[in-house]
């Protein structure tokens, strides 16, 4: 209790600029907190008791079994602070405590345990937690000797027991995140929180039904607001069938694509977005000769969603993404259209295709893939915990674009980049930052020199006047705030540049990922029905974004949020300020924002995305 407690004192410490610290709020943070610390102890308590009760006081008693109970109890004791230790570096890089992706990352032992490696100095922190467990063992030593030694009758440790299981049984009816919940602020909110208790919880809850758990209205009536928000008559076809042909103006044009998914490139990490410190002087120069869309954003805050997003076109959903969901292959989706117009397409990644589950999920909707195992040893010039440097890939990138060309082929690539990840290692003197000494800003301006050098190489080649480039980040490097859904920590470039084919401006309309697919088909003047082009003048403009729970629409200087509960709640001036309120659903913006999210569950439930 003691260690949670302090826990909570060091993460409300560093997170004093983003939270009210007031007296009375501060007794609720760690009131709360309490609350879950006792639950989860409880837990805990609740599996010795048991065993304690069953075994029989000539067992307790012996020498043998007193030893291994001493190794056992260092053993959980040094468990508890390496935990302890793990969920500073969580906070650090994610603003939460332990969730569901701490548990994904489980999954992903050698990424995640390699990444670590390299960011963190490991010994010096296994000796402390090493120390601090040395020190708490010899400390209570003596009460656990006096404890093991002690005869106490069967009548007794069954009072006991039983007592510890009746206050867990209450614990588990009485507590749950619904308290929690209830914080508005997000700092405050993961204060309040345990996070080991969270991340058990994760473990049973990674995945959220919509109907259940959020807003709902008739689907007679979200179906009808669903066929007006892509202009199909309300009339036409059966319960949310959305999919229309958008007949394509003038001659098809069968470029080549490269769709660039940049790691976490936050806008703000560029000078046209704000940034002083010239992290980004290709990308600025870059911008100026394409369509530079400025009011973009990202739909999740991880990879996977973005994925989601641009290769499917649909809304983000609650829980998993449907990259690491089971049944994710036949869809449609954007590489379908091209494949059909002859282009040889694949999906390229710097990385472990297994990671998320990318490889399954592209192979599954008909791309090729090539990841870090389809590498040959000379065209590795740099390999950290997460993959090939960013380089690497662009070089893989026109070697297999030259391949295609040379057998008279169109191509259609999704590069996925990662250099720009902790441990924020790139090759030796590419740019003025040692690898790994600048954090973040290093490997922002790396991933911009590899851009550049990236577009230089493709200016040599052949296929080059005839290919559009399209590059858009996946996510923002942080995307954590006060607020459920902070806007500004989901804003993103999108940039498309074909200097034959496309004149240089910037395009202002608010606009998310899911729209890319169908922008891009409009431009190349191919048909298609789904989704909605930015560029067209009747485009409604308006974002979807969200997380793993909350599910965000975003209009006319509003974000409407839907959260776990049935909640629905409101943001005014979003992009300026963090005032939410309930309200009650039923208004059309809400209704709007459930459209898109009840409307998207139907169609992914009842398969209605589904190849033929």
């Amino acid at each position: 209790m003691v260690c949670f407690t302090l826990m909570r004192a060091v993460f409300y410490i560093s997170s004093w600029n983003v939270i009210d610290h007031s007296l009375l709020n501060t007794l609720g943070i760690f009131g709360l907190g309490l609350a879950y610390d006792v639950t989860f102890n409880l837990y805990v308590a609740l599996f010795f008791a048991v065993l304690l009760f069953i075994i029989p006081n000539r067992i307790l008693n012996s020498k043998a079994f007193r030893y291994i109970t001493y190794l056992f109890f260092f053993g959980f004791l040094y468990f508890l602070y390496f935990t302890f230790a793990a969920e500073w570096f969580f906070w650090e890089e994610f603003k939460t405590r332990f969730n569901f992706i701490a548990v994904d990352y489980m999954v992903y032992r050698r990424e995640v345990t390699d990444n670590i490696v390299e960011s963190y100095p490991i010994p010096y922190i296994l000796s402390g937690v090493f120390l601090a467990a040395l020190a708490t063992f010899w400390m209570v030593k003596g009460l656990l000797r006096k404890s093991l030694l002690s005869k106490e009758g069967f009548l007794r440790r069954g009072i006991i027991t039983l007592s510890i299981i009746a206050l867990s049984l209450f614990s588990y009816q009485v507590v749950d995140q619904s308290f929690r919940d209830a914080v508005v602020n997000n700092y405050e909110k993961e204060l309040c929180s345990n996070g080991h208790y969270q991340f058990v919880g994760a473990f049973r809850n990674n995945n959220l039904d919509y109907k259940p758990f959020y807003a709902v209205a008739p689907d007679l009536q979200i179906s009808e607001l669903a066929k007006k928000s892509v202009g199909k008559d309300p009339e036409a076809g059966g319960l949310y069938d959305i999919s229309r042909n958008i007949e394509a103006v003038g001659e098809a044009r069968r470029l080549n694509v490269f769709v660039i998914c940049v790691e976490s490139l936050s806008a703000d990490f560029l000078t046209r977005f704000g940034q002083k410190k010239n992290l980004s002087p290709f990308m600025d120069r870059w911008f100026k000769e394409g369509f530079l869309f400025t009011r973009f954003y990202a739909t999740g805050t991880r990879t996977i969603r973005a994925l989601e997003a641009i290769t499917l076109s649909i809304p983000p959903t609650a829980g998993r993404s449907l990259v690491k969901r089971p049944d994710n292959g036949n869809m449609q989706n954007l590489g379908k259209i091209f494949k059909d117009r002859g282009y040889d397409i694949a999906f390229l990644y710097g990385g472990r295709g297994y990671f998320d589950n990318m490889n399954a999920f592209y192979s599954g909707n008909g791309f090729r893939v090539v990841d870090l195992y389809d590498f040959e040893d000379g065209e590795v010039i740099f390999q950290n915990a997460w993959g090939l440097s960013d380089g690497d890939l662009y070089r893989k990138a026109v070697k297999e674009a030259n391949r295609a060309y040379e057998k008279g082929n169109p191509f259609f690539y999704f590069l996925m980049t990662t250099s720009n990840h902790r441990p924020y290692t790139f090759p030796e003197g590419k740019i003025d930052i040692p690898s790994g000494t600048g954090g973040r800003n290093g490997a922002v301006k790396y991933t911009d020199y590899a851009l550049g050098e990236f577009l230089s190489l493709a200016r040599k080649q052949k296929w080059f006047d005839d290919t559009v480039f399209v590059l858009v980040a996946d996510h923002c490097a942080s995307a954590n705030g006060e607020v459920g859904l902070p806007l500004n920590k989901y804003h993103i470039p999108l940039f498309i540049y074909s200097p034959k084919y496309i004149t240089a401006k910037e395009v202002p309309k608010i606009s998310s990922q899911i729209d890319i697919g169908p922008t891009l088909l409009s431009l190349l003047g191919f048909s298609y029905f789904w989704g909605n082009n930015i560029l067209d003048e009747r485009f409604h403009e308006r974002a979807l974004i969200g997380n793993y729970q909350k599910l965000g629409l975003y209009e006319d200087q509003k974000l409407v949020i839907l959260s776990p509960g049935k909640k629905v709640e409101l943001m005014e001036n979003p992009e300026t300020e963090n005032r939410i309120k309930t309200v009650e659903g039923n208004d059309p913006f809400s209704l709007a924002a459930i459209a898109y999210y009840q409307g998207a569950d139907y169609i992914l439930k009842h398969r209605m995305n589904r190849l033929p």
